[in-house]
């Protein structure tokens, strides 16, 4: 399954919840006009569903293979796109090197 087919899916199932329907509309029409779809707006949409109880119910509905097919695509996006963020910090004080400086974790 493809990322368009995934969107649409949730589209599908989510039709008795307007949040969760609307952002897999808004996701599913920039796919279909061939746009990518920033990662934000498929995290919304997994959280969203999440929330919702759309995700459960789409896992007892379809099983947990054809589960694991629609939302795999989704997850893969987000997890492709959104940057790493480091959980270590430098704070540059006049002088140093910041390509030798040590990092300290937060």
């Amino acid at each position: 399954m493809d990322l368009k087919d995934a969107t649409l899916m949730f589209l599908v199932e989510a039709a008795d919840y307007p949040a969760v329907a609307e952002i897999a509309q808004s996701a599913y029409d920039r796919l279909v006009e061939g746009d990518d779809v920033d990662y934000r707006v498929l995290e919304d949409l997994v959280g969203e569903a999440s929330g919702k109880g759309v995700l459960r119910a789409m896992r007892r509905k379809h099983g947990p293979a054809a589960f694991d097919a629609i939302i795999q695509p989704i997850l893969h996006e987000v997890g492709r796109r959104e940057p790493i963020r480091s959980s270590r910090g430098y704070t540059w004080q006049p002088g140093d090197d910041p390509l030798s400086a040590r990092l300290q974790p937060r």
